[in-house]
């Protein structure tokens, strides 16, 4: 089971176990090059397909991206929908290749909202993939970190759980990601510098890499930057650095 980075010091290492991504930037990437905003998109995707190779190539158990936040219905309709029909693409064409590749595709946030056929597609990926190893890929859709707290309540009062019994711990498994260890990375490209209502509970002692780098333009060297930075990184989870130092 994994642990809380509040409660317990995990083991750390130069290759983060987890990553999660907020990709940003697609629009702006199309605007620059007097292009339509769905074809920003579009390129996110094909630079989501070389992310997942690129972790799944440097040891990387896990990565998660933000691919839809609840706060994103705010956006133009006419946006939404072609959103919408890039994810039923990428389910109909992507999830082969990651079973392929020996890679476990799930879904985090309330996919009540999606259409049937969206949904139908999620859980057969699921299904499919269930039990692949190499590396986890979640993607966040139609989630938020506030959303994910207030499920989680709501899974322990309707399984009875007292309030003497609520717990970090018990809180914790019934988050979306409670079967994946913390993120120790955190990467949101596009120059913006704010979580965004990802991960919430998930990020409190995670390491945050912010860059300009649109998301389309991420590739695996932009990856490898990112990484480098976070070997940079003294990880003290409270202690002080003399106590690292001691602990060696």
């Amino acid at each position: 089971m994994p642990i809380s980075t509040t409660r317990d010091i995990p083991k750390t290492g130069d290759v983060p176990q987890h990553v999660a991504i907020i990709m940003d930037g697609n629009g702006r990437w199309a605007k620059r090059r007097l292009l339509p905003r769905v074809a920003g998109h579009r390129k996110g995707v094909e630079a989501l397909r070389g992310v997942i190779r690129a972790c799944g190539e440097r040891g990387i158990s896990h990565l998660t991206v933000f691919a839809f936040s609840s706060e994103n219905w705010r956006r133009p309709q006419d946006e939404v929908t072609l959103l919408m029909e890039l994810f039923l693409r990428a389910l109909e064409n992507e999830v082969a290749r990651l079973h392929e590749n020996d890679i476990r595709f799930q879904v985090i946030g309330d996919v009540s909202v999606f259409s049937e056929r969206i949904q139908s597609l999620i859980r057969e990926a699921e299904a499919l993939t269930r039990n692949n190893a190499r590396l986890t890929f979640t993607v966040a859709a139609n989630y938020g970190g506030r959303w994910d707290v207030l499920q989680a309540i709501r899974k322990m009062m309707a399984e009875g759980v007292k309030a003497e019994d609520v717990s970090e711990e018990a809180l914790r498994c019934h988050l979306s990601l409670a079967d994946c260890p913390e993120p120790d990375l955190f990467i949101r490209t596009g120059g913006e510098q704010r979580i965004s209502n990802f991960l919430l509970w998930q990020l409190a002692y995670t390491e945050l890499h912010f860059t300009d780098t649109l998301w389309p333009d991420f590739d695996a060297s932009a990856l490898d930057h990112a990484i480098a930075s976070y070997r940079r990184r003294e990880r003290r989870f409270g202690r002080t650095s003399e106590q690292l130092s001691a602990a060696k």
